[in-house]
């Protein structure tokens, strides 16, 4: 038993690091591209994810070549983060990345299970519904993206520059996490409501999205960004699968 806790300690010692986020965070990144390209061969008129959009709109104004773009940056950030944890790499243990993503899938579940059954029992109606004009291929497509490129943008670029801010102007470290993680939850609620592509504002699909992103943000913080990468895509797969 004392070796099977060790075992698990040792686990989420090395899974908690850059290194292994950003190493399974890669997959979502090319199977989304890959997926969008094969569902939506015109790429003039592609579906992407809203954050996705933003980021290239941006990489737009340096280059035609977006993808291109994203992909050197990418690898950039991974000769940064590689060079960083150089020396996990001799002890980098692949077998890892199956369990986290049966650990992401085990997260994906619990909310699911969790979070519809609270939001049904106090507003009695469902949760918000996929897009069904696309096709299946782009929602899984989409799910994947909305697992990589809304994470990055409202976890890792959101969550923790309010916790830089907060950790200046409120002493006790709990609420600067709480205060972080609240607002963060409430603002990814938000965004899903505004733009042409916004759906109509609905209070129990707010208090959904609300109570996940919340949820997001404590693996996030727990951890690491890979984890609820993973957690947000293979939860929005669940969706696209069975409703």
């Amino acid at each position: 038993m004392s070796d099977l806790r060790n075992w698990v300690a040792q686990y989420f010692r090395d899974t908690n690091s850059l290194l292994y986020s950003y190493l399974i965070s890669l997959p979502l990144l090319l199977l989304y591209e890959v997926l969008i390209f094969i569902s939506q061969p015109d790429s003039d008129q592609a579906v992407r994810i809203s954050v996705d959009v933003w980021i290239k709109t941006l990489f737009a104004h340096f280059s035609n070549n977006i993808l291109s773009i994203t992909l050197i940056i990418v690898a950039l950030i991974g000769i940064v983060i590689l060079y960083r944890e150089r020396e996990r790499l001799s002890k980098l243990k692949p077998r890892y990345f199956s369990i986290m993503l049966i650990e992401a899938g085990l997260y994906a579940f619990l909310l699911a299970l969790l979070l519809s059954a609270f939001i049904t029992a106090l507003l009695q109606i469902m949760q918000p519904t996929t897009i069904e004009s696309l096709s299946t291929l782009q929602k899984v497509a989409l799910s994947l993206g909305a697992g990589l490129y809304e994470e990055l943008f409202f976890r890792v670029i959101l969550v923790s520059g309010l916790l830089f801010v907060f950790k200046y102007f409120i002493s006790a470290q709990w609420l600067a996490y709480a205060t972080a993680m609240v607002i963060a939850a409430l603002i990814f609620s938000w965004v899903h409501y505004i733009g042409a592509f916004g759906d109509p504002f609905a209070l129990g699909s707010f208090l959904f999205r609300f109570l996940f992103g919340l949820a997001l943000n404590a693996i996030y913080i727990w951890r690491g960004f890979g984890m609820a990468a993973w957690t947000h895509a293979i939860y929005d797969i669940m969706v696209v699968v069975y409703g």
